[in-house]
């Protein structure tokens, strides 16, 4: 592997860790729910569960603040990609045997390292090449090797390979051996000679945060965190209970979306990015947010899958608008900690996301959406406003 690997460049190899590791989280996050289910968790013990994990990302992220520099941000992923094996090889082992403490323990370990593992990714990339379209390639093959992920895990649920039957739990097991591979590769890639520049913590966060756009866009990216979460959060969970899909039909239904939803990324990205920010927004928010309040108040279960599945058409396109300008606007050394800080948010968002989500499950998908669509209000009001200040920037920079 080391002859191969040689052959490609910094960047690429790490684009290539980060394919591997989105095909395992792809497959397992796919069917983490139902192997939860399946383990006699019911839906609100799953949103708990899976909130709980979130909120605990945040605690560890704040604590690990001062270590995720840029000169140690290969150790770290390394690390952490090595302790998630670790921790889904326990939850290999621990299938139905009712040992609810454990499952969390490790359900909890296991989106700890998935969240070091994406939120150092970026960073990582920056530390060699820094630009708007670099970020929604990234972002692209996270997005897509995770539906290869579920590709993977739709083939062959519920098949019979000789005499092994691949259910949930051989699922979880390949999704292992993909992220063993993400860990030989990352074994391959050459820390970036970066001359780390030491400033104190309250002061690089005092002169991220000066940044008046920055904070805007940290507020907004909470808000919409919630408003994903709540709407989609429990996605496999609704298609397979409120709209009755077979497990199955969930995944080629997800499936299918998504690998449509990284065609429309790709060519949203190279042919359809309108000149206009507004727009923008529109086509990525404002129809999603109508088609979820009419999901709700018509309570059609029709139309919220309609709603379900253009949110998730439309959710890889358009991040060189949504969230670049923004993230490139922080300096180079201070980017490890400025993604820290707005994972943690992010984070934040998600559990919320998740705790609402788990609260409207148990009246049905119209009233998830309808919870969604209140807080898309306000994401939308502070996309479109953070556009009206980047654009009187770029005016009164134009004067001088």
């Amino acid at each position: 592997m080391g002859k191969i690997l040689s052959k490609f460049k910094n960047e690429n190899k790490i684009l290539i860790t980060l394919a591997f590791f989105s095909i395992a989280k792809g497959l397992w996050e796919n069917f983490r729910q139902l192997w939860l289910q399946d383990n006699q968790f019911n839906a609100t013990e799953i949103s708990q569960v899976l909130g709980m994990a979130t909120f605990c990302c945040v605690v560890i992220l704040i604590l690990l603040a001062k270590q995720l520099s840029p000169n140690r941000i290969k150790k770290i992923i390394t690390i952490a990609i090595l302790v998630k094996i670790i921790s889904l090889l326990g939850l290999y082992f621990l299938n139905h045997t009712a040992n609810v403490a454990w499952i969390y323990f490790f359900i909890v370990l296991d989106t700890i390292c998935e969240k070091i593992i994406i939120i150092s990714i970026y960073p990582f990339i920056v530390s060699i090449k820094k630009d708007d379209t670099l970020y929604s390639k990234r972002k692209l093959v996270e997005y897509l090797f995770s539906d290869i992920g579920i590709l993977v895990g739709g083939i062959l649920i519920g098949r019979t390979i000789g005499t092994l039957f691949i259910d949930y739990n051989i699922c979880l097991l390949i999704a292992i051996i993909f992220l063993l591979f993400a860990f030989s590769v990352m074994l391959h890639i050459q820390n970036p000679k970066t001359k780390h520049i030491s400033i104190p913590m309250t002061k690089a966060i005092q002169e991220i945060f000066k940044d008046k756009i920055v904070v805007l866009y940290i507020i907004n990216y909470l808000i919409g965190n919630i408003a994903m979460n709540t709407g989609l959060g429990l996605k496999m969970l609704m298609l397979t209970n409120h709209l009755e899909f077979s497990a199955g039909e969930a995944t080629n239904y997800l499936l299918a979306v998504g690998l449509l939803a990284d065609v429309a990324g790709i060519i949203a990205l190279k042919y359809f990015t309108p000149k206009n920010d507004y727009l923008t927004i529109t086509i990525k928010f404002a129809i999603r947010l109508i088609l979820y309040w009419i999901a709700y108040t018509s309570n059609d279960l029709t139309i919220c899958l309609i709603a379900i599945t253009w949110s998730i058409f439309i959710s890889t396109a358009y991040e060189n608008i949504t969230d670049a300008p923004y993230i490139n606007r922080v300096k180079n050394e201070h980017q490890m900690l400025f993604t820290n800080v707005r994972f943690i948010i992010g984070l934040i968002g998600t559990s919320l996301g998740l705790y609402f989500a788990g609260i409207g499950y148990n009246y049905g998908t119209p009233y998830v959406l309808g919870i969604s669509a209140f807080f898309m209000v306000f994401q939308i009001t502070f996309a479109y406003y953070s556009i009206y200040l980047r654009r009187v920037e770029k005016s009164e920079r134009r004067k001088e």
